[in-house]
């Protein structure tokens, strides 16, 4: 049985994505719920995905995905949003569980934009493929690609509009250049030191200054193992 904020969270997020396809953002429903932060959003998602209403997908921000619906909901049936994500899913999964080599380049999938700046929202979904050499690549895990925006990482040699090659990884060592997922919302690239039960992401451009988190705000995605420039 869900409680009043439950039942109005899902409704709010289930009236959205049949209007335009994708969940809303946290701020969003934060503001819909009437409540003062957003961790109180993340306390009902939990509760909802702990009685199997929804799922958080990994890789994606805005990554929830609908489950079920209580019978107060449209009569407890999902419309096509929740087929389409299914399909979708599915060959996602299959383009980043075995990427396609030929003549000794691979097929990434990329996975939207990440941010070398101000955090902004990533890795929403696969928009096409990129070839990259077979030798950028480690034989184990799997691969994506992300394309850059801002230049908080230019002192790394990274720069706005780049495509940065991924390794799916969630853990890192102090001076990696990883994927970090913050407080479950917002990625960023940024050099990833751990400081106690303290994280730091370092942006590599004296213009930006390092962001402090606390461990269990900060999600490693992958790390950085090669990138690919345009002229």
């Amino acid at each position: 049985m869900l409680t009043r904020k439950q039942h109005d969270l899902l409704q709010f997020i289930h009236t959205r994505m049949q209007k335009d396809g994708i969940p809303p953002s946290f701020d969003e429903m934060k503001d819909a719920l009437d409540l003062r932060s957003k961790s109180g959003i993340h306390r009902l998602i939990t509760a909802l995905e702990e009685r199997g209403f929804v799922r958080k997908l990994a890789h994606r921000a805005r990554a929830i995905e609908i489950v079920k619906l209580p019978d107060s909901i449209d009569g407890g049936t999902l419309s096509t949003t929740a087929s389409l994500a299914d399909k979708r899913r599915e060959r996602e999964s299959a383009a980043r569980a075995k990427p396609s080599v030929t003549t000794g380049a691979v097929d990434l999938p990329v996975m939207g934009r990440i941010a070398a700046g101000t955090p902004i929202a990533a890795i929403q979904e696969v928009s096409h493929n990129v070839s990259v050499p077979a030798s950028m690549l480690s034989n184990t895990g799997r691969h994506y690609a992300l394309h850059v925006k801002g230049d908080s990482m230019i002192e790394a040699g990274i720069n706005n509009g780049d495509v940065v090659v991924i390794q799916e990884q969630s853990t890192a060592s102090n001076g990696d250049i990883v994927v970090a997922l913050v407080e479950d919302q917002e990625a960023t690239l940024k050099t990833f030191r751990r400081r106690g039960t303290t994280i730091a992401l370092e942006a590599a451009n004296p213009a930006y200054e390092t962001r402090l988190y606390q461990d269990h705000q900060v999600k490693v995605q992958g790390k950085l193992v090669g990138l690919i420039r345009s002229y």
